[in-house]
């Protein structure tokens, strides 16, 4: 049975790398969140950027292209919009910047999107690592903090279909980030803050902490991969949030 998946599994590459590879647009649908939402009104921002993000790369001769844009926003604005009491979206910082009455501006982005086929973890399953970065601005736009948040995610392996389970394990490792967050980002000192009623103020000190301070780190564990893994191929950091 284990060689026959890793015959179809090198068929399927073959057949693939003749039509032109593989492309998938993820939709995360991601559940109703039942967590009690900060009162505080908060600025999103999406950039051009993360708006029409895309993974593409070749491997093994044959072409890889996630499109994230759309689920990177569906991500952001379910996320946030249960987490605070009032979400504002913007493009860029410099416009939620003159927009009064913002407690805080949040501006989420993908870092680093990797993979591994099945091919990769020895014909049994595919993996998805995404690693999110969410910089914290005050109202006026300086940096308050940095925080980073990864999502792992896997899907069994189908037989000659490659897109379906990528797609899938990245749908559950963007579901896995918006867990994390949900769950571990009301001990943070910005969601204690918030939740007081205040604005985010930067100090000097607070500056200073930010800068020394790469970002917030929770440790995650990892996906676990088999035996059979490109040397090449590295998980995102198993930094959680």
């Amino acid at each position: 049975m284990r060689r026959w998946k890793l015959v179809s599994f090198v068929l399927g590459l073959a057949s693939l790398a003749g039509c032109g590879g593989v492309q998938i647009a993820p939709d995360p649908d991601l559940p109703k969140a039942l967590v009690e939402s900060v009162p505080a009104k908060i600025g999103l921002v999406l950039t051009a950027e993360q708006r029409n993000y895309t993974h593409s790369e070749t491997r093994s001769g044959v072409s890889w292209i996630v499109e994230l844009g759309a689920a990177q926003q569906e991500l952001a604005r379910t996320v946030l919009g249960a987490t605070f009491r009032e979400v504002n979206e913007f493009t860029d910082l410099d416009a939620a910047r003159v927009t009064s009455g913002l407690q805080a501006v949040f501006e989420p982005k993908i870092e680093q999107y990797s993979f591994a086929t099945a091919q990769e973890t020895g014909g049994a399953y595919v993996a998805v690592t995404i690693r999110y970065r969410i910089n914290v601005f005050s109202p006026n736009g300086e940096r308050y903090d940095s925080l980073t948040l990864t999502g792992y995610g896997t899907a069994l392996a189908d037989g000659l279909s490659t897109s379906a389970p990528m797609d899938e394990a990245t749908k559950a490792a963007m579901r896995d980030a918006a867990s994390r967050f949900l769950v571990q980002f009301p001990a943070t000192e910005t969601a204690k803050v918030l939740a007081s009623g205040q604005r985010l103020e930067v100090s000097t000190a607070d500056a200073m902490r930010a800068l020394a301070a790469s970002g917030l780190r929770i440790e995650a564990l990892p996906i676990r991969v088999s035996r059979r893994v490109d040397p090449n191929w590295k998980p995102g950091a198993s930094a959680g949030f």
